[in-house]
């Protein structure tokens, strides 16, 4: 889980120019040079310890290997763009070396979609879907009839009356051709049945892809269809569909087309034609924001013709809450549904939503997505609009999910955190361990006699006095590699996070670092501070600190 952080943190810890301390734009001259300098300081040959001399080789190894990526232009402009995560992708052996930076790009985009591509190979995309719907219409029409004489107490009767079932995966087959497997199983009052279905799906360019389907079932017969996508414009697309189900009164035909367009960067209209068992059209206006997102549509068919009309608040909270509301009404009567959902882990979606109508009666529906499955739970109520069944469907599923929440969820994803909070740091303990070694290894090394001398210098966080009690400086000793750093008494570093430079490491991860450095040059006394990412250039007149009279 914690992956994606350490590789930011080793990368960061990786940085060359930082390494060789040079600018972003250093001439080839000023790599060598910098690269000769820190040769002759850092050179394994200068230590007769065995440890030492193994501690220098992995510095001398670091700046080599900054000096080898920097140095060849092909390879330097790849790192410019993409990092060293940019030098690790396959395939950049066989590229031509003069390329332009957008060349460059061009070329690393088709090496990562080739790499996704090797790793689509390996997945099914499972998706699936379980529905269960439960008859508890006997919670509250039973009040409306004398159940005295019956047996069993006068306890209500609760069902499960239908259930389906649906499960797909996917396989590539090549680069544009992917295979796909779907079925579900269904049954309502005892009388069910299932069907299986095969898709093959073919991207033939960028702009566009088609697909053949393939089903049979046990009650309407085998079913042959074609389905074809294709972008007309940047902000336009259509999508087709024809099929023929082969059914025991015949062959039943049906197609349909919708086309789409980009209204501007947050709406969407939508216009569909559909002929066939159930022939309607329906024209629709989506638009989806950060904050909400509202949906108007409008169905002319037979037999069902609606207006629909609902709207999502979003809220910019962790759990990614939502609340929503809708209102359809047509031929067949009005429903209005009202719900909330909400994050309850990394994986899961948890949601209620409450249905009530003419002549459908109120429903509570509880949803549940984990990772590629969904789970509902469709809990007919009852067939009536009765205020009691209105407010037990609103104010249960609260109830219920404040007890568990607070009960279940909340200690288990405390814990979760907790966990990974705790592999974090023993992750970065075992990086700034190494960096802290490597930095033992640079102090090591011989100071330079010259006319600017560092007496102090301290890389971390430091605190104020009016920062909080609670907080903690944590800073390390960076007198010796600085002074190692400092070349005809001057000493110059460059606009990068000053944690790549040879001796240095992190002492406090995720946080703002500065340099404290407290220097002689001449016999006069200077004190400066810098940010982490500040370029520095030392001796200067505004450092010095006056004597006092």
């Amino acid at each position: 889980m914690a992956a994606p952080e350490d590789e930011d943190f080793e990368f960061n810890n990786q940085d060359y120019y930082s390494l060789l301390n040079v600018r972003k734009e250093a001439t080839l001259e000023e790599l060598k040079a910098s690269y000769r300098r820190l040769c002759m300081l850092y050179h394994p040959d200068k230590h007769r310890d065995p440890e030492l001399k193994r501690q220098a080789e992995q510095l001398f190894n670091r700046v080599h290997q900054a000096y080898e990526v920097l140095s060849d232009a092909h390879s330097r402009a790849i790192y410019d763009l993409f990092g060293k995560k940019g030098l690790e992708v396959e395939g950049w052996e066989v590229v031509e070396r003069k390329r332009t930076p957008a060349e460059i790009r061009e070329e690393y985009e088709r090496l990562q979609r080739e790499r996704e591509e090797r790793r689509l190979q390996q997945r099914t995309n499972p998706k699936g879907t379980i529905s269960v719907g439960v008859d508890a219409t006997d919670l509250f029409d039973r009040y409306d009839e004398d159940f005295d004489e019956l047996p069993g107490g006068g306890f209500p009767h609760i069902e499960i009356n239908k259930m389906h079932i649906s499960q797909s995966i996917e396989a590539p087959l090549t680069n544009n051709d992917t295979a796909m497997l779907s079925g579900s199983l269904s049954t309502h009052n005892g009388s069910g049945g299932g069907n299986i279905n095969v898709t093959v799906r073919r991207v033939v360019s960028a702009k566009g892809w088609g697909e053949v389907e393939f089903g049979a079932g046990d009650i309407l017969g085998p079913l042959i269809g074609l389905k074809m996508f294709r972008n007309i414009t940047p902000r336009c697309f259509l999508t087709a569909q024809c099929g023929l189900q082969f059914s025991p009164r015949g062959p039943r035909p049906s197609c349909s087309l919708m086309t789409a367009r980009h209204l501007d960067q947050n709406t969407m209209g939508y216009l569909q034609w559909r002929w066939g068992p159930t022939s309607a059209m329906t024209s629709s206006l989506v638009r989806d924001t950060k904050s909400s997102h509202f949906t108007l549509a409008l169905q002319l068919g037979v037999p069902h013709s609606y207006l629909m009309m609902s709207y999502q608040y979003k809220f910019q909270d962790e759990d990614q809450t939502k609340v929503k509301g809708s209102l359809k009404t047509g031929w067949f009567g009005t429903v209005v549904e009202y719900g909330a959902e909400r994050k309850i882990s990394r994986h899961s979606v948890l949601s209620a939503t409450v249905s009530m109508g003419v002549p459908q009666g109120v429903t509570l529906k509880l949803r549940l997505a984990r990772a590629s499955q969904t789970y509902l739970f469709p809990i007919h109520l009852t067939d009536q609009l009765l205020p009691s069944a209105v407010f037990y469907a609103t104010v249960g599923p609260l109830v219920v999910y404040m007890a568990i929440h607070r009960l279940i969820i909340v200690p288990y994803t405390q814990a979760q955190k907790e966990q990974e909070l705790e592999l974090q740091r023993k992750s970065s303990a075992t990086d700034i361990a190494k960096k802290k070694q490597e930095a033992e290894s640079a102090v090591s090394t011989r100071l330079q006699k010259c006319g600017l001398i560092i007496l102090n210098a301290w890389y971390g966080k430091f605190v104020s006095e009016t920062s909080q009690k609670q907080e903690k400086a944590r800073v390390i000793d960076v007198t010796v590699p600085l002074q190692c750093l400092v070349k005809d008494s001057k000493l110059i570093l460059t606009e990068a996070s000053k944690v790549g430079l040879p001796g240095f490491y992190d002492p406090c991860v995720g946080e703002d670092k500065s340099l404290k450095l407290l220097y002689q040059f001449r016999g006069v006394m200077h004190q400066v501070i810098s940010a982490d990412n500040e370029a520095l250039r030392i001796p200067k007149q505004s450092h010095r600190i006056e004597s006092e009279s």
